[in-house]
């Protein structure tokens, strides 16, 4: 990936540009000390006047107000303006055609910035004076939210606009907007910090000084990346609203970064310092205010995707290269609208432009399926074997075929579509699964076909969610893998939609950094404490945890370095990032995943064939558990001398009935709730009681029974006994006011449950 810069000939300020700001994608104002606001066409290369400030006034900072937030046009009449912030201590509320709406005095000393916050109800100002203000969208004074001793040189709005991020001296602070919160803090360089940025999609945040370095951060404050020492300081940087990519300005450098730190490209530009950059919304190119008067526009090219044979190469905004490395044909795609995202995966080629989306087939390049995009920019693209979803801050989520038939549109009331990323969007089968950006505790389970939710499959964590992953399984076996703020792994294990249920998560490790599914759905990659791992079969999770291990493996090595990466799991080759940016391929025994090929297909005796050491053995119990193949169960635990197992197994084969042997094998499985279901659906209402009365579960074997009208005397008859043998009296309110009204008679009881176990055998 590079940049392709565009610098003019004869710059059109004939004094430093102190900041630019985009308007639209192809509309950018920039303000000079020359007193000039211009106003640049991007695709005509045009550029006009728009005012002349006052010759008192020299702007520091300029922002665009949010539009179209939450997919709406609520703050429609505020989305033609602008603020200003001035050296003069006041910040300008300003026009599209130039006209300052109102002018508000806010600082002692200059008006170093000013931020509007993502959702647009308020502005963020800091100054030389060293305070933090925060006002409403009309400009009047909400709160002094942070007065600091030192002038307050950046400042950042939180992505849920709820905290502020501004630098002090060396520090960085991180303040809630509550009034009695306390601020969270910690040094991060050595030298004054200059600029900070934080993005609303990925929650990092970046920061550069005068130390000369710039550093990536996560929201608590911990380093993700640190750079090498520059020739100059820091004087600007900031995120490509998408997340993927920041930019970093010094003094004749540009540098193009990826979002864990390492550098894409790096240009020397003789711009003098570049002391401000700013993004377009798709995160396409980006503009430089220079102190040379140069106005400079980056485009972001060659950015190459690969998917198995194929390798697709943005080469600017309007081409694309496809390669096949099998038999080294080349295919060269041409756009008339600039490309703003384009996906390669299971075998297609997804491009979206401002006004289509083209859909390419591997095995025909020449003739694409295209659906009408009424977005002017597409903030995420994600593919399925089937199909694909196209994220955007008005239709919302789009799910569409291959031959370009759409399919549903998923919308979240009071959801900011731009915050989605490959982190909390997943998709596979027939599941889309979106951890919550307002409650990031809560992950959102939807149907593709309809868009509607799946309400009973809702998953409520006890921490945020920070990454999410659906397996490529079938319906009855997908599993949601997600990773807390802890860094603790968990699996889910999902229903089919007849019951639209998820089983309660279960936790499969801890310091787990970085997960990806393979193709074939049954593997889990994982980065765990500096390790590849490999969770063969993680369902086993859900059958017999004691396997875990035994389905695990684990590969270390310095080759991996600090914090990579996974990039994708294709058959048994995963592919991983290193934090150097070197992309690194690692390989694990392709037996889990034939295994689990030929257990989808109930093909046993295969299976078993291929079955050589203990690891594969224990992934073709989960693999039988999940099919309720017991006979195989029965010998893989044999074959790995789980004796207790396999008798207890054998002990379910001989169970008289089909719903009993089910029942039972969910209780081998730790899954009660099952048991008690399949045996209520059954009609068997005393096997379901029983159940619960050997898990000393009393209130809910007494609910069952009372509900059924049947054994309610056989519950009290067992815990009057159970209460004899611990030498307890009873405490539970229900059992004292049954015990009042009926008389326990043990012949009667014990006739009761042999006329039962009789009714079993005929």
């Amino acid at each position: 990936m590079k940049l392709k810069l565009n610098l003019q000939k004869d710059p059109k300020h004939t004094e430093l540009v102190s900041c630019v700001g985009w308007a639209s994608t192809n509309e950018l104002y920039s303000v000079s000390d020359d007193h000039q606001v211009l106003k640049w066409d991007y695709q005509k290369d045009e550029t006009s006047s728009v005012v002349q400030l006052p010759k008192e006034t020299y702007a520091t900072d300029i922002h665009w107000f949010p539009t179209g937030m939450m997919g709406s046009k609520k703050h429609s009449s505020h989305s033609e303006q602008f603020v200003l912030s001035c050296t003069d201590g006041k910040f300008l509320l300003v026009s599209r055609i130039g006209r300052v709406e109102k002018a508000v005095e806010a600082h002692k000393g200059a008006a170093l910035g000013a931020r509007w916050s993502y959702d647009g109800t308020a502005l963020l100002t800091y100054g030389e004076d060293g305070a933090v203000k925060v006002w409403s969208r009309t400009g009047m004074l909400r709160t002094i939210l942070a007065q600091s001793g030192s002038p307050v040189y950046t400042a950042s709005w939180s992505p849920d606009s709820d905290q502020v991020l501004y630098a002090s001296g060396k520090t960085l602070v991180i303040k809630p907007l509550q009034p009695s919160s306390k601020p969270f803090q910690w040094k991060a360089h050595d030298g004054i910090v200059l600029a900070v940025d934080w993005n609303g999609t990925n929650n990092l945040v970046i920061s550069g000084g005068e130390d000369r370095k710039y550093k990536v951060w996560d929201s608590f404050g911990r380093n993700i990346y640190s750079s090498f020492l520059h020739d100059s300081p820091i004087a600007s940087l900031s995120w490509a609203p998408d997340g993927q990519l920041f930019a970093v300005g010094a003094f004749n450098t540009l540098r193009l970064c990826d979002k864990t730190g390492w550098s894409h490209s790096l240009e020397k530009p003789n711009t003098g310092t570049v002391l401000k950059t700013s993004w377009t919304f798709d995160s396409t190119h980006f503009a430089c205010a220079c102190g040379n008067g140069q106005v400079v526009f980056a485009q972001v090219a060659f950015r190459r995707l690969e998917w198995k044979n194929l390798e697709a190469t943005v080469m600017d905004s309007n081409n694309i290269t496809v390669k096949d490395i099998l038999n080294d044909s080349k295919e060269h795609l041409e756009f008339h609208d600039r490309i703003i995202k384009a996906s390669l995966a299971w075998g297609h080629l997804v491009v979206a432009t401002p006004t289509q989306c083209y859909i390419y087939n591997s095995k025909n390049w020449t003739t694409p399926a295209t659906v009408e995009l009424h977005v002017s920019a597409v903030n995420l693209i994600k593919q399925t074997e089937k199909y694909f979803l196209i994220v955007d801050s008005v239709s919302g989520i789009q799910i569409i075929s291959y031959d370009g038939r759409p399919i549903s549109t998923v919308k979240l009331p009071g959801m900011r579509m731009d915050s989605l990323s490959h982190k909390t969007i997943s998709t596979a089968g027939n599941t889309i699964a979106i951890r919550d950006k307002r409650e990031e505790k809560v992950i959102h389970m939807f149907d593709y076909l309809t868009g509607k939710e799946i309400t009973e499959a809702t998953i409520h964590h006890h921490m945020e969610v920070t990454s999410l992953a659906l397996s490529n399984c079938n319906p009855s076996e997908q599993l949601l893998a997600f990773v807390d703020r802890n860094e603790d792994l968990y699996l889910s294990q999902l229903k089919g939609y007849t019951v639209g249920t998820a089983k309660k998560p279960v936790s499969l490790g801890s310091m787990v950094s970085s997960i990806c599914w393979s193709d074939q759905g049954s593997l889990l990659a994982g980065m765990q404490d500096g390790c590849f791992v490999v969770w063969c079969q993680p369902a086993i999770a859900y059958v017999d945890r004691d396997l875990i291990p035994l389905t695990t493996i684990k590969k270390q090595g310095s080759e991996f370095s600090k914090s990579p990466q996974l990039i994708q799991f294709v058959g048994n080759h995963c592919t991983l990032r290193r934090s150097d940016g070197i992309l690194i391929t690692t390989s694990v025994s392709p037996f889990p995943g034939m295994l689990h090929q030929l257990a989808s297909a109930h093909k046993w005796e295969a299976a078993m064939r291929i079955v050589k050491e203990p690891m594969l053995w224990a992934c073709l119990i989960a693999c039988a558990a999940s099919a309720r193949d017991l006979e195989t169960m029965e010998t893989a635990y044999a074959a790995i001398n789980e004796i207790d197992k396999v008798q207890l197994i054998r002990e379910i084969r001989n169970l008289p009935s089909r719903e009993r042997q089910s029942a039972e094998l969910a209780m081998f499985c730790r899954q009660a709730h099952q048991a008690e279901a399949i045996y209520l659906q059954a009609g068997m209402v005393f096997r379901a009681i029983e159940l619960h009365l050997r898990l000393f579960n009393w209130e809910r074997a007494l609910e069952i029974a009372v509900k059924h009208k049947t054994h309610v005397d056989t519950v009290l008859a067992f815990r009057e006994k159970y209460l004899q043998e611990v030498g307890c009296k009873e405490t539970i309110v229900k059992f004292n006011e049954y015990n009042k009204q009926i008389t326990i008679d043990w012949e009667k009881v014990a006739a009761k449950v042999s006329a039962e176990e009789e009714k079993e055998r005929t």
